[in-house]
Parts: C-alpha cells; sequence; structure tokens
C-alpha cells in the first residue's frame, strides 16, 4: 500500500464549532480511511502554514483521492494538499529506471 502526507487547514468556522465542541478528529479521519481498506498512521495539528497534518496509508491513490474528496466536499476545510510519499525502496527502483531514460534538455 502506498503511503500519504496530507496539509489541511480549517475554516475559521470550522475553529469555532471546534471550540464550542471539541472532538478528536482522528476517529473521523480513521474511519474515512478504513472505508477504503487503508489506515490511518498519525494525525498531528501544528503551528505555520497549515493547521494540521496526516499520514495515511491507502490501496492507491484513487482509494485516497476518494477521502481527500469527500473531505473536501464537507466544507470544513480552507485548504488541503496531499502528496505522495516514496519508501526508500521504490526511489531505489526509479533511480535505477532512471538510468535508461535518454533526458535531453530544452534546446540541447
Amino acid at each position: 500500500m502506498a503511503m500519504y502526507l496530507t496539509r489541511f487547514s480549517y475554516t475559521p468556522e470550522t475553529w469555532a464549532r471546534m471550540i464550542e465542541n471539541p472532538e478528536d478528529r482522528r476517529r473521523a479521519a480513521s474511519s474515512y480511511i478504513e472505508s477504503v481498506g487503508g489506515k490511518l498512521h498519525g494525525f498531528w495539528y501544528a503551528f505555520g502554514e497549515h493547521d494540521g497534518w496526516n499520514l495515511w496509508e491507502a490501496p492507491d491513490n484513487v482509494s485516497m483521492a476518494s477521502v481527500v474528496l469527500a473531505i473536501g466536499a464537507g466544507g470544513a476545510l480552507s485548504s488541503c494538499e496531499t502528496t505522495v510519499l516514496l519508501s526508500v525502496e521504490d526511489t531505489m527502483d526509479a533511480l535505477g529506471r532512471a538510468k535508461s531514460i535518454r533526458y535531453r534538455r530544452p534546446g540541447a
């Protein structure tokens, strides 16, 4: 299964609702990813450009995309960015395969 890192920010309205009724959103996030056969590995809140970070595992990109689309459609987030993470092993494989690609620089 593939790993994914999601960075998200809540809307001001979502923060107001969370202040009024605090909720551990890990349970909800786990249920979303488990519904497509995946697993939530971590959920953190942060200071800075993003309000929170999730580390997920999903069977494939389409499964992960369906979770992110469903969450985004809910209206609680002002931003959401998901990055596909490559294992060291996958990166080593990609490096090996890159040797056979004959890249030409633009204008060369």
